[in-house]
């Protein structure tokens, strides 16, 4: 369409603008049946998305910049091309649609950058019924080798950490690291990954 026109015509035709161009398609007016199946689904994204808007709004260890670009870094590895924010809320409504707690991660940090003592924490933000019990993080040098791991001290409900003595060891300094909190198999919240954080070791 050559012309430019905005809106619909007869009830038959809609003309819009898209992308520089002047286009125009068949008017249909969208379906929405509104199935119990479709309302669940709709549940669990309002859910997930208010449990991120809240773990942004902490008082103490909220959801920050290096926490969404974690989240991204996830996508990123998993192949997908979607905001951290999507991320997020895919990662918990995938949980909740597998019958599990969802968690919303924040605050990732390096407690100890040493090559010998690599010791991380994190902040969980569980759905406040199923807490993650079991967990460990994962360590690589990409984000799709996360190979090394060490078992994660969790205080339920709250976060998940590597205390002394129990950091990561033999790792080079001036390597930049990746690393990733996961709840074990069988763990109530299992699935709910954090993000991909990273750090150089020294």
């Amino acid at each position: 369409m050559s012309m430019g026109a905005a809106g619909k015509l007869a009830g038959a035709l809609v003309f819009f603008p898209w992308k520089g161009l002047n286009v125009v398609r068949e008017y249909v007016v969208p379906s929405n049946p509104k199935t119990a199946a479709q309302l669940t689904q709709r549940g669990y994204v309002t859910t997930v998305v208010a449990a991120v808007h809240s773990a942004q709004a902490r008082a103490t260890h909220p959801l920050v910049s290096a926490d969404q670009v974690a989240y991204s870094a996830l996508a990123a590895a998993k192949g997908k091309i979607m905001t951290w924010f999507n991320q997020a809320v895919k990662l918990g409504v995938d949980c909740l649609v597998a019958g599990v707690g969802y968690t919303v991660y924040s605050r990732g940090i390096i407690i100890s950058t040493d090559k010998d003592d690599f010791r991380l924490w994190v902040s969980i933000t569980d759905d406040g019924a199923t807490q993650v019990a079991d967990g460990k993080f994962y360590l690589g040098t990409s984000k799709t080798n996360l190979i090394q791991t060490a078992v994660a001290t969790i205080s339920a409900g709250d976060y998940a950490h590597l205390p002394v003595p129990d950091g990561f060891s033999g790792l080079t300094a001036g390597v930049k690291y990746y690393w990733q909190f996961r709840p074990d198999a069988g763990d109530p919240c299992v699935g709910a990954d954090s993000g991909i954080y990273h750090g150089v070791a020294t």
